[in-house]
């Protein structure tokens, strides 16, 4: 896949799921652009990395996604984008009727509303070139619910039933808008809960990751950072030209149930 001279954006993009996809992206030749909400010099050095790693053009640009103003900013300063990947999110858990209002809003902003305004401001410059490629993480909670994620699970459905929207708004103009839908992924931060994971249940560390983290992924193995980046450099290329307005699940079989 040769994506040189495709700008990609990738939202909350400094570690985890969002890196990861920066990284497959790069590898395909696209000038990156990273972001999260933090303006540190390892984010900035970070960016450098990926010039010296994969040859390729890379900046970083701090945006608070919670905020639609900086959110719609960060594509402005991108200088636009021929790829569009909207992946911050947060999460809280905690029972709807005990759910912090603040929390509850914030979750709403960042998990489905910086889609909105960053899409709404990357499209005129797609449909000027005719070709873009918008693609929305959601999560196998964007289409199935779990007890106590009320705002997240939300967030999530609402991101599918935009991308299904835009989908159709853009079809026939060199355009895709798709939503990947992970399940459980190894992530820095997932990662760090399995050690308190194994002292509350008192296993080793595959029984824990297989018997209760993984519970609900059939697979019993957690998806990588580089199969989803995979699956958005797939979704960039010709290959998949015809594929818009669907979701994509890559969660070891969990919506299969």
């Amino acid at each position: 896949m040769d994506l040189r001279e495709k700008r990609a954006v990738i939202t909350g993009s400094n570690s985890g799921i969002g890196l990861g996809i920066a990284e497959e992206l790069a590898k395909a030749g696209a000038e990156i652009i990273l972001n999260s909400f933090t303006d540190r010099a390892e984010d900035h050095d970070l960016a450098k990395s990926f010039t010296e790693r994969f040859g390729v053009k890379a900046r970083y640009i701090q945006a608070d996604l919670s905020s639609g103003a900086q959110a719609r900013a960060l594509v402005e300063q991108a200088g636009g984008c021929d790829i569009l990947v909207n992946n911050a999110g947060i999460q809280h858990v905690a029972p709807i009727d005990e759910f912090p209002v603040e929390t509850w809003d914030r979750i709403i902003a960042i998990n489905m509303n910086s889609a909105f305004h960053t899409t709404a401001v990357a499209l005129p410059g797609m449909r000027a070139k005719g070709w873009g490629r918008v693609v929305n993480i959601a999560s196998a909670h964007g289409l199935t619910a779990s007890p106590f994620k009320s705002a997240y699970v939300t967030a999530k459905h609402g991101v599918v039933g935009m991308t299904k929207t835009v989908g159709l708004e853009t079809a026939g103009q060199g355009i895709t808008c798709n939503a990947v839908c992970p399940g459980y992924v190894l992530t820095p931060l997932i990662e760090a809960q399995i050690p308190d994971q194994m002292k509350v249940h008192d296993m080793d560390r595959d029984t824990v990751i297989r018997e209760v983290m993984l519970e609900r992924q059939p697979s019993r193995q957690f998806v990588t950072t580089e199969q989803i980046g995979g699956t958005v450099v797939w979704l960039c290329s010709d290959y998949a030209s015809q594929v818009t307005g669907t979701t994509i699940s890559v969660d070891g079989g969990w919506t299969a149930l």
